[in-house]
């Protein structure tokens, strides 16, 4: 019996230890820049990230010059089409703890486990959106029409289309909310987060060189207004 708890303790204290050093490689990565030369150009397009204290998305127009959704984001994808908006807050992540876990309340350590882990089982989760309002949750960015176009091939890259060509749409949580079968293998380095990082990062906005947490990502984003014009 004394083996027994020694091995338990022994186990916590790996795990523990595990976590912490995750947490702090995490904290480090994102504080790292890349593209450390990036200035937010004077004119461009207007785009917002949004935080929901676990999560960060990508906000974008559905319409404009340079990329149009109506190919892949229907309004007829949604429980009531009315609710089809202006703008659409894109999320990458897990499937199982999408569609288990409509909210915190419902979280399952073995859900969040088996994510981190890693999954081949990934969606695309898409908000219909208003008009958006600057908010410490939700940060503008501006970018010009050349990172943008980077930045919506990247998004529209990670749908999963089906044998015609068409997007996967599967119930969200809500009226104004959808669903997509979607590319891309998650687990405890590629995450909601470090996705949308990358996203930024790779369109060559400086961004942190990790970041899997929601707060390494938003530390690079300016919380006041913006002229939208």
């Amino acid at each position: 019996m004394k083996l027994l708890r020694t091995a338990i303790t022994r186990t916590l204290l790996l795990l523990g230890a595990i976590i912490g050093l995750y947490i702090l490689a995490g904290i480090g990565g994102s504080l790292v820049p890349v593209n450390a030369d990036w200035e937010e150009p004077d004119t461009g397009i207007l785009l917002y990230v949004h935080d929901n204290g676990i999560h960060t998305g990508l906000v974008l127009p559905r319409q404009n010059a340079i990329a149009d959704w109506s190919d892949l984001v229907r309004p007829e994808h949604l429980g009531d089409p009315r609710y089809a908006s202006d703008h659409l807050l894109f999320g990458w992540g897990d499937r199982a703890f999408y569609l288990e876990t409509p909210s915190w309340s419902n979280l399952k350590a073995s859900t969040a486990l088996a994510a981190l882990f890693g999954s081949e089982g990934t969606l695309l989760h898409v908000d219909h959106i208003g008009t958006p309002r600057v908010a410490d949750d939700l940060r503008p960015i501006r970018v010009t029409p050349g990172q943008y176009r980077r930045i919506a091939a990247a998004i529209r890259s990670r749908f999963a289309l089906d044998d015609d060509g068409q997007s996967q749409a599967i119930a969200g949580y809500g009226a104004a909310d959808i669903f997509y079968a979607a590319h891309g293998r998650y687990n405890a380095l590629a995450t909601c987060n470090e996705w949308t990082g990358s996203v930024l990062r790779d369109a060559g906005v400086r961004m942190g060189a990790w970041t899997p947490f929601n707060f390494g990502v938003m530390r690079w984003l300016r919380s006041h207004a913006v002229d939208t014009g």
